[in-house]
């Protein structure tokens, strides 16, 4: 488990991370949400132990991360701009992390970069953007660590790519209990992947919640009503959006959806569905609640 109890760093006079706390649970996956600037990465920084707090505490299955070789073992950290050595190919990488990670699985290393199409002895100055992200994640998920931290990692990868990516992450969880940490500005690529979804905005966490539980507690419900019936007459039903086209309502309503769908048949409509809400659909219900339209803080 990760635990950050009031987290703040600050760069002269920004506060990049604003007394966060935040619980991370072993064998989910965490996905941090933010536009650039949001403290994202910082707070990755953080966790990794590359940056040290100025105030509170950040800690890996309650071990303090900055200058901790023990705490740091536990985790792999693929930053947004790679860090290779100089003029080093993929092998002299595979050969530097064996040596900081005793587990490293070598054979998995080598079939993963056959996979990936990847040349083991070309220049890594030579990849493209995409290839070195691949190569981060290969070497990440080949490490064998409980922990894979991972800023923007979908980012410079084509969809193929990317669902490949999720497909090992997924492989690994089932596997070996692998906790995944993924920031990305972008809500979509994290939609089919996260249990649990932060939203970081202007250095302070706006919301965390864990997606299952989200969706068990928000409903999309299409309806039409009787004639001269509104959605305000629909009794017992916490109704926190309404959309109107022509006779159609489209209605976002909070609650266990066997009562929705109780309180749906008694109101006798024309006609109803309940339909399941997307992530992006959920963050907006629940971010317009707190008064932020999340869809000019993310997309």
């Amino acid at each position: 488990m990760i635990e950050a109890v009031n987290l703040t760093k600050r760069f002269d006079d920004i506060v990049a991370v604003d007394h966060i706390n935040a619980t991370i649970r072993s064998g989910s996956v965490f996905g941090l949400i933010g536009t650039n600037g949001a403290g994202k990465s910082t707070f990755l920084r953080m966790v990794a132990g590359v940056l040290k707090p100025d105030e509170g505490s950040i800690t890996v299955d309650g071990m303090d991360v900055f200058e901790n070789e023990a705490a740091k073992k536990k985790f792999f950290y693929i930053s947004d701009d790679q860090y290779f050595f100089n003029n080093a190919a993929p092998t002299d990488m595979m050969t530097y992390y064996r040596v900081v990670y005793p587990d490293f699985d070598v054979e998995r290393f080598h079939r993963l970069m056959k996979s990936f199409d990847l040349s083991e002895k070309r220049k890594i100055n030579t990849f493209s953007k995409g290839m070195k992200k691949q190569l981060s994640v290969i070497c990440g998920v080949c490490a064998g660590t409980d922990y894979l931290f991972c800023d923007e990692t979908f980012d410079g990868l084509d969809p193929v790519m990317r669902q490949a990516v999720k497909s090992i992450f997924a492989n690994d969880m089932e596997e070996r209990n692998l906790t995944p940490i993924i920031a990305s500005h972008n809500l979509r690529e994290l939609e089919d992947i996260c249990d649990h979804v932060g939203l970081l905005h202007k250095g302070g966490i706006l919301l965390s919640r864990d997606l299952d539980e989200m969706k068990m507690n928000l409903h999309k419900v299409q309806c039409v009503l009787q004639q001269g019936m509104e959605p305000e007459d629909l009794v017992g039903l916490d109704i926190m959006k309404t959309e109107r086209r022509g006779k159609l309502l489209t209605l976002t309503v909070r609650g266990d959806l066997n009562l929705v769908e109780h309180r749906m048949q008694q109101a006798a409509p024309v006609f109803y569905e309940t339909i399941p809400l997307s992530l992006e659909e959920i963050f907006i219900s629940e971010t317009e609640v707190v008064g932020y339209d999340i869809k000019k803080l993310i997309f």
